[in-house]
């Protein structure tokens, strides 16, 4: 089954950002995201293979509005919820006190 991801070898979406292997944030939040997925991970919380079927569930239209990081946050907000480290509540008022500040 392909999802919306499966974009390999098509044309128009631009060259992919980076400068040889270094990591590159464009905001302080996009490290955060980085270090609390890979700490995630480490510790056994879920796999890459779950985090990346976590980001093949979001909805087209989402996925293609989002940047990349944007998406890395959709999925750990997501196995969140679904691993029962949060609520769906608790997962709604971080996005609500977030858009506040």
């Amino acid at each position: 089954m392909s999802y919306v991801h499966d974009i390999g070898g098509l044309h128009g979406f631009g060259p992919v950002p980076g400068r040889d292997d270094e990591l590159d944030f464009h905001a302080a939040w996009e490290a955060r995201v980085f270090a609390i997925v890979r700490s995630l991970l480490h510790n056994g919380v879920f796999t890459w293979d779950e985090f990346r079927h976590a980001i093949e569930r979001m909805a087209p239209a989402d996925y293609f509005a989002s940047g990349y990081y944007e998406r890395w946050t959709e999925a750990l907000e997501r196995l969140c919820v679904e691993k029962g480290l949060i609520t769906a509540e608790q997962r709604d008022d971080i996005r609500a006190a977030m858009e506040e500040s």
